[in-house]
């Protein structure tokens, strides 16, 4: 203790107790201090918290996607991987070999030829089948070649029925001029359509076609629901039926008994009337027509041994007699010409 009742040095407990100052010792029952220097700070633990201050205050910062990254500790592959990912490939591997046989071995095609595509099925199941298809605009076409022509059949479904291929396919009939598919949730298919209005029948090469009214090729003559139209024979004719549909109708009443009409070198009509030919004129075959429909009111001229009838001069008409009726004039003429009181 110095003049003024300090002590220079922290007392201790062995400084009181009269000893040697020295290491204290532990209490009874405790285990012995370890002995060693003691750990002073670092410069390290310092920038240590600041760094760690420095990442937090850049997390709260920093988007994500510019936040500094860290080491992430490795974790072996076997934990990372989900569970039973092996036995859903091995079930996965089975499946895609057991189908590919399935494909090559043709059962898909004969599933899909008698029952439709898997996605047709399904919709099939869910109510959505092509259970009714309703068609308006038909003349001469039947429902059932309008179903043929589209492709639709009991295979199909609503959702999975492409409306655009519906409508191309039927448009590439030539009967069809116009055409509209729609469909109708949950199970009907709408067309409706427009036909071509044939006018006439055309030969040539020994092929019949159905025609419009400019002549316009509808479709090949394929059975008999066309076989009242007119028919034009000939190169060409096609392009005049409008001229023979006139002719027919300057016909009056021997329109029923005209079977057809030939274009004569691309110039004239000639017509096959119950086996006559008339041979009409270039110019003025309407008039000509008239003069016959006159001829056969007065004298029945068609209904003579006659097997045509030229109309070409305008002054006069010239028939040309069946063999027989040749034979028959001959043998008059020769009993007129025979003088009188010879036997005979």
């Amino acid at each position: 203790m110095d003049g003024g009742g300090r002590f220079p040095e922290p007392p201790t407990a062995a400084g009181f107790a009269g000893g040697e100052a020295g290491p204290s010792a532990p209490p009874e029952g405790a285990a012995p201090a370890r002995s060693g220097p003691s750990r002073e700070p670092r410069m390290g633990d310092a920038l240590l918290g600041e760094s760690r201050l420095g990442e937090s205050l850049l997390d709260r910062v920093l988007p994500r996607f510019l936040r500094p990254r860290r080491a992430s500790v490795a974790v072996p592959i076997e934990r990372r991987m989900p569970r039973h990912l092996g036995t859903g490939l091995a079930f996965g591997f089975f499946g895609l070999v057991a189908g590919a046989g399935f494909v090559s071995g043709g059962g898909y095609a004969e599933l899909s030829a008698r029952r439709g595509t898997p996605a047709d099925i399904v919709a099939r199941a869910l109510g959505f089948g092509l259970d009714n298809v309703t068609i308006t605009g038909l003349v001469q076409l039947r429902s059932a070649e309008i179903l043929q022509a589209a492709g639709l059949d009991q295979r199909n479904s609503l959702p999975f029925l492409s409306v655009v291929e519906v409508r191309d396919r039927l448009a590439s009939v030539p009967l069809i001029g116009a055409v509209s598919v729609r469909k109708i949730y949950p199970r009907e298919l709408l067309i409706t359509l427009t036909e071509r209005e044939p006018s006439a029948l055309w030969q040539r090469n020994g092929e019949i076609a159905v025609i419009a009214a400019d002549g316009t090729v509808i479709d090949q003559m394929r059975d008999g629901r066309f076989a009242n139209l007119p028919l034009v024979v000939g190169e060409e004719a096609n392009l005049r039926t409008k001229d023979y549909l006139a002719l027919l109708e300057a016909a009056g009443p021997l329109k029923d008994r005209i079977r057809a009409g030939t274009l004569v070198s691309g110039r004239r009509w000639t017509l096959k009337l119950d086996g006559i030919d008339v041979r009409l004129p270039e110019a003025g075959a309407r008039e000509a027509m008239a003069r016959l429909v006159k001829l056969e009111a007065e004298s029945r001229l068609l209904e003579k041994d006659i097997i045509a009838v030229d109309l070409r001069l305008p002054d006069r008409v010239v028939v040309r007699l069946t063999e027989e009726g040749a034979a028959a004039r001959l043998e008059a003429q020769k009993k007129k010409q025979k003088p009188k009181g010879t036997e005979t």
